[in-house]
């Protein structure tokens, strides 16, 4: 009777164990196997001497600390495993993606009525990890950054958005773009609002730049701004809307995005969510950049006044949603030339075309949103985003009806 009573209290105290093995698993997987040894052996002692004093005989409680050790081994190793596993995983969906969508960055040129730009150079070797966090793969690649999946200490996913400013900045410039590029990222670190990227980390490491943040599903809006593959009029009038609003709360706290355009909104339609991405990651330089010559943000989606170098406000992302929205009616955009000069010009200059001479049947009501978020003074357009939703969102309960 005795037997069966110690091989019981051993099965017993076998299942938290087990809870320990994972727990320590998940929590310090980064922890070399000498030093799972120590925290595997500090936990077994800790737990023969709180829970098995008296109970059980000494060699039972040796034996459990060997049993704790094999698990919390086991668990560690488990780990990794699935670490090594879903890196795996997530570098086939990317390849897989890549063979099935083939030339993106030609495609976002044209579709912002500019010539493409040539193929970029041969980028540099891939990190494997950059502050706390281990590189998987690359999922992305702009003018000025790439975009990597990474895995944090406990396995959540990333986004890590890497700048190689030493690439577009020396000296002087340099460190000033490092401190703007800090500055920024720790602004956007504290916009706390449903439809914008939270930010979980940033930073510099080895000469890099990073920002790390949530790991969003979905797709950009860019997807559906070619014609033949535009959004239902309900859907681009619940977006945008909610967009304006993030927007607004932005500015409520002092920060203009100053680069919005549907590449940096994030849209998963099953799970109904939106993301606005990218806050402040235009404003590391500003017109001083000499190395080009040119103004950052995308041309096609400046204001005038930040095509201009002037003072900008929430206003000019404004105009940029105005853009935005017109190539997600139209699927083409308001202003689209051969050359940056001739761009320039139409912005600072044209009035922008009425929405509905390229596609009739947009509403009355929705064309004077549209213009008004185009108007060149800043001072006449929407004066936050609110408004600008409160006006969609009217359009879309009228269309409703």
């Amino acid at each position: 009777m005795d037997e069966i009573v110690r091989v019981t209290a051993v099965v017993l105290w076998l299942l938290p164990l087990l809870l320990v093995a994972a727990c320590v698993g998940k929590v310090l997987p980064r922890l070399k196997p000498q030093g799972m040894v120590v925290v595997t052996l500090v936990v077994a002692v800790a737990l023969c001497l709180l829970g098995f004093k008296g109970a059980t005989s000494m060699g039972v409680e040796l034996w459990l600390c060997v049993c704790a050790l094999v698990l919390v081994q086991l668990g560690w190793a488990w780990r990794r495993h699935s670490l090594k596993a879903h890196a795996r995983s997530a570098e086939a969906r990317y390849l897989t993606a890549q063979v099935a969508s083939p030339a993106p960055v030609a495609a976002s040129a044209e579709a912002q009525g500019l010539r493409p730009a040539p193929a970029p150079a041969k980028s540099q070797p891939r990190p494997t990890s950059v502050g706390h966090f281990k590189i998987v793969c690359e999922i992305g690649q702009g003018s000025m950054s790439t975009v990597y999946l990474g895995v944090d200490p406990s396995g959540r996913q990333v986004a890590i958005k890497m700048l190689a400013l030493g690439r577009e900045f020396e000296g002087d410039a340099l460190k000033e773009a490092h401190h703007r590029f800090i500055r920024e990222a720790e602004t956007a670190a504290r916009l706390h609002h449903p439809d914008i990227v939270s930010v979980c980390d940033s930073g510099e490491d080895a000469g890099l730049a990073y920002i790390a943040m949530e790991c969003l599903s979905g797709h950009d809006l860019q997807t559906w701004t070619r014609p033949g593959n535009l959004l239902p009029l309900n859907k681009v009038l619940k977006i945008v809307a909610r967009v304006a609003d993030a927007l607004a709360y932005a500015h409520s706290q002092g920060v203009v995005h100053r680069d919005v355009k549907p590449a940096n909104v994030m849209v998963d339609l099953v799970q109904d969510t939106v993301k606005v991405t990218d806050f402040g990651i235009a404003h590391v330089a500003d017109s001083q950049r000499t190395r080009t010559g040119i103004v950052l943000g995308t041309p096609c989606f400046m204001s005038p006044e930040q095509m201009s170098g002037g003072r900008i406000d929430g206003r000019s992302d404004i105009y940029s949603l105005g853009v935005m929205l017109f190539q997600l009616l139209t699927g083409r955009l308001p202003y689209e030339a051969e050359s940056m000069s001739r761009m320039m010009y139409l912005i600072a200059n044209e009035p922008a075309p009425d929405v509905r001479s390229i596609r009739p049947e947009v509403p009355e009501a929705l064309a004077n949103v549209v213009a008004l978020a185009l108007v060149k003074q800043a001072e006449t357009r929407y004066a936050d985003g609110h408004q600008m939703a409160s006006d969609l969102r009217a359009i879309e309960s009228w269309i409703a009806t």
